[in-house]
């Protein structure tokens, strides 16, 4: 029989909210999983926070049987190993309890898998490898089973490469003609959507769709240039001067989108996102398209059908502004701390001399406040740590502020106008802080 519930694993990332609620307005009871939402994503009493990555697969199974599940949908996936990313776990050894957990609860269930396009012999990263060693056991375990390889996705939401290509459409910057020449075959987010619902309209017992692997996707070639030049003309941006960097910095770029990775961010560009993005993104749909009469969208359609809004231009001209506004509070508050610290203690320590401080308080105060100024920007630095530190900062600058205008008023006019320039500092730190969230 059809599915009646169906039960999402990663419904938090941009495919999987996409398809849970594309799902749900289908009629569908889709059972919503992820480790954790946000305020503004938990619509809906059936999605539920679970440890899933803790969850063997005795517990998986009781999960299956308490829902009445008949067929389950996995969305999950991690671009690249770093803190809290496991590209081995996530991709293959989850799928590998979820496989077990299907058998052993006792149920017909079909399994949607979402995979990526491609094939081994081009697998390079540990990405796409852990993604087709998946693909593998999926496809030697005897359930039901549909893995579905969408191209590059186009949903109204943008998440890592997809806000990435919007990025560079909004701003004055092009890239490179051999990366721009690559092939990067689109996949509407509607068009997996309706996928999953046609899958999930058939019996489970139907041989025809008892094991399939589709390439979801436009069959007209079109090439990473080209993306954004749809987005460009969604933007208004077709038109503009651009720059194109050198390769060099690109592959610079990715080096420190990696090493920010470590301190738990999580940026589009990284060295896996750009051998991804160079392999290309190629298929052919033509089973897909013949079994389900689905006819795909266009990059054109998938993009035109909603002109951008002022919100999709703001989000893009600052989606990479943002790495840089982190950076140069991070670099402004270490930097300060450790100069007058190391660098200039006797001019710091003067400041407060001049100004007719205890002797006995000058040096404490100086070295109390450099380490504070260094430690903002540490916290700043750390992922899990930035808002306090960005509310710590905020709170020093304007300590600061008030403390000079009390104790050294002579300071706000001054020449260089150090104190004049802590106003502007507090706003971009603001900036920051309302810029925090990825999804």
């Amino acid at each position: 029989m059809p599915a009646q519930n169906i039960l999402l694993f990663g419904a938090s990332g941009l495919i999987g909210r996409y398809v849970t609620d594309a799902l749900r307005a289908r009629g569908f009871n889709a059972i919503g999983i992820a480790r954790q939402f946000l305020p503004a994503q938990k619509v809906s009493a059936l999605d539920l926070e679970l440890p899933v990555m803790a969850m063997d697969a005795a517990a998986l199974a009781q999960l299956l049987r308490t829902h009445a599940v008949d067929m389950v949908v996995n969305c999950l996936g991690v671009l690249q190993d770093g803190p809290g990313s496991d590209t081995q776990a996530v991709h293959r050894d989850f799928v590998a309890r979820l496989l077990d957990a299907i058998r052993a609860s006792g149920r017909a269930i079909r399994l949607v898998h979402v995979s990526i396009p491609g094939t081994a012999d081009q697998d390079r990263t540990a990405f796409s490898t852990t993604k087709r060693e998946a693909e593998r056991l999926i496809a030697a375990s005897g359930i039901a089973y549909a893995i579905l390889r969408p191209g590059f996705v186009i949903a109204p939401a943008a998440y890592g490469g997809s806000a990435m290509l919007r990025a560079l459409a909004a701003l004055p910057v092009d890239l490179p003609p051999s990366e721009a020449a690559t092939p990067f075959q689109p996949a509407a987010a509607e068009d997996i959507s309706a996928t999953i619902a046609w899958l999930a309209g058939r019996d489970v017992a139907d041989e025809s769709v008892h094991a399939v692997t589709w390439d979801l996707m436009q069959p007209q070639p079109v090439t990473l240039g080209g993306v954004i030049g749809q987005f460009r003309w969604s933007f208004g941006t077709a038109k503009d001067f651009r720059i194109t960097p050198p390769v060099f910095l690109i592959d610079l770029g990715a080096k420190l989108g990696d090493l920010a990775s470590r301190l738990g961010w999580m940026p589009p560009l990284r060295t896996t996102a750009i051998a991804e993005l160079r392999r290309g993104v190629a298929g052919d749909p033509a089973a897909w398209m013949a079994a389900t009469g689905i006819v795909p969208k266009t990059m054109a359609q998938a993009v035109g059908a909603r002109p951008a809004t002022i919100q999709d231009k703001w989000f893009a001209r600052l989606f990479l502004i943002k790495a840089l506004i982190i950076a140069s509070l991070v670099l402004f508050w270490v930097a300060s701390g450790f100069i007058a610290l190391v660098v200039s203690y006797d001019a710091a320590a003067g400041i407060l001399t001049a100004h007719h401080f205890p002797p006995a308080l000058v040096g404490p105060i100086t070295v109390l406040t450099s380490l504070m100024d260094m430690s903002i920007g540490v916290l700043i630095a750390f992922r899990r740590t930035a808002a306090v530190g960005l509310i710590a900062g905020i709170l020093a600058a304007l300590g600061y502020m008030i403390g000079s205008a009390i104790l050294t008023p002579d300071l706000w006019i001054e020449p260089l106008g150090a104190l004049v320039k802590t106003g502007p500092a507090i706003v971009l730190m603001l900036v920051a802080l309302l810029m925090l969230d990825n999804r």
